[in-house]
């Protein structure tokens, strides 16, 4: 198994595939650490650059009229959130230092799950059907190797590289961002097993898909249709939407596949921002379904004909 893991690295580098998503990777933290200027006085932020243009850090100009009405609004919400014992007028219950940073680190969090995860299957998607071809599978299987620690080491070659990839990325993003601020928020590391976990979801479809037919474009076809089902899913009341005998099969549909938006968007930003945390069943769900993929699809490698 270790052999094929190893064989899998060196073919992910040799095709520079995990050479083209670091550097994609590296683009993004570096932007962000050259373009993103915070001016931090006090454990405050007194001013912010991006791309050397100054952001706004106040309300935009109003009517005279208008100022006693937002005096007395602004006075009534800063009672109330002093009272809650929160800084007021900023999202997340925090300060402003902190609702930029949490919302940077939540569009990060959010590209990384939502851009990344697509940018890994498509770069990653090949592997499992590569592994099936003559020679290549004829030459593995003349070895002492069981099938399933030669399609194990595949796919932990995959998440091995898939793992340092979006550690790589969410810890730069912290470090920069932290060091910037001064404020340090361990929570958005948690954002790493998720994401992660997710892909690996996901390509539990590839693997299936790949191990019975041998061809990944289906398979990534499959999971993009799956992407597709889900985010239609997702949409809040479908099922009193539709019409009465189509409701079993939503009902049916959202049990059986994993709940890729449901994670993507109240999930990974909580993480991201401190927020307590939902969608934990969403999440475990998708596990399990995960692991269901992935045991039929050892199951199916075990006994194809090569």
């Amino acid at each position: 198994m270790l052999g094929v893991f190893l064989l899998t690295l060196r073919e992910l580098r040799a095709k520079w595939i995990v050479v083209g998503l670091f550097v994609v990777a590296t683009l993004i933290w570096a932007t962000m650490a050259l373009a993103l200027q915070l001016d931090v006085v006090d454990g405050s932020l007194a001013g912010a650059r991006l791309f050397g243009q100054e952001a706004e850090m106040g309300p935009p100009p109003e009517d005279a009229e208008q100022a006693p009405a937002r005096d007395d609004a602004l006075a009534d919400s800063t009672a109330a959130a002093q009272a809650g014992g929160e800084e007021p007028g900023f999202p997340f219950g925090a300060s402003l230092l902190e609702s930029v940073v949490f919302g940077a680190q939540a569009f990060v969090a959010g590209a990384a799950y939502w851009v990344g995860i697509l940018l890994a299957l498509f770069a990653t998607g090949g592997l499992i059907a590569s592994l099936q071809t003559r020679g290549e599978i004829d030459l593995l299987l003349s070895k002492p190797l069981s099938r399933s620690a030669i399609l194990g080491g595949r796919l932990a070659g995959v998440a091995a590289a898939t793992l340092a990839l979006v550690t790589y990325l969410i810890g730069a993003v912290w470090l920069v961002m932290s060091l910037k601020s001064g404020l340090w928020n361990p929570r958005f590391l948690l954002a790493i097993p998720v994401i992660w976990s997710m892909f690996l979801v996901l390509y539990g479809v590839v693997t299936l898909v790949s191990v019975w037919t041998g061809s990944s474009a289906l398979s990534l076809m499959v999971v993009l249709a799956l992407l597709f089902a889900s985010l239609v899913l997702a949409i809040p009341e479908l099922e009193t939407q539709i019409a009465a005998g189509w409701r079993p099969l939503v009902v049916g549909l959202r049990h059986a596949l994993p709940r890729f938006p449901s994670v993507g968007v109240q999930l990974v930003p909580q993480l991201a921002t401190g927020e307590p945390v939902g969608a934990l069943g969403a999440f475990a769900s998708s596990l399990g379904i995960g692991g269901g993929l992935y045991a039929l699809a050892f199951w199916r490698f075990s006994r194809r004909d090569f």
